[in-house]
């Protein structure tokens, strides 16, 4: 019985995932799908056009459901990494400390704080911690990150890029665009970078 049951769920997994389904699945409209998402918005609050806009990369996201050809990979990946602004200083390690309370904050968006105040909510995908007992996995453990790259510079500006706009290392990546949205400012990209790889950081203990 055992062994018919294992069968069974083994035929209807196939029958959801295998080819003749993906040639099922119906075709995004992009144009529909930017209208649906402004249509959640009606009243539009200030400098937020961008963000319920659809730029070229996420029409294509949505076109391919995420799985690009390499060739519009290829495309996607050199045009978001062109809008990494990097700091005008060349420094882009900050406060460990700053950037642990930014990583912990989930507020965001919120119309009514003037200026608007944001945090990463980086904890909501992310293990930082290792002593940290709640923490979402939609994301990678993020435990001993500098030190496992040896705390090296070009790592930690490789880091500061996928913080600012993650789409530049991996194209239709769900992480939130947070320096290309302009959802969290300079100083704390930088915080959340040094709370990547200093060494006193937690991340690293």
């Amino acid at each position: 019985m055992k062994k018919l049951s294992i069968s069974v769920f083994a035929l209807a997994g196939a029958l959801i995932v295998g080819p003749a389904h993906a040639q099922d699945m119906p075709k995004v409209d992009a144009k529909r799908l930017e209208e649906v998402t402004k249509a959640m918005w009606p009243k539009t609050p200030e400098g937020w056009e961008k963000r319920i806009s659809f730029d070229e990369t996420q029409a294509i996201c949505s076109q391919y459901r995420n799985d690009l050809p390499q060739a519009e990979f290829d495309k996607v990946k050199a045009r978001e990494l062109a809008t990494v602004k990097f700091p005008a200083d060349g420094k882009v390690l900050g406060d460990w400390k700053a950037g642990q309370r930014a990583a912990n904050n989930g507020r965001g968006g919120t119309f009514t704080d003037k200026p608007m105040t944001n945090g990463g909510n980086c904890y909501a995908c992310h293990q930082m911690d290792r002593f940290e007992l709640s923490y979402g996995t939609l994301g990678p453990s993020l435990v001993n990150y500098g030190k496992d790259r040896k705390f090296a510079p070009e790592e930690a500006k490789a880091a500061y890029a996928k913080i600012y706009n993650s789409m530049s290392v991996l194209p239709c990546s769900t992480m939130p665009r947070f320096g290309y949205h302009g959802f969290l400012t300079e100083q704390q990209l930088k915080d959340l970078t040094a709370l990547l790889f200093d060494p006193e950081s937690p991340v690293n203990k």
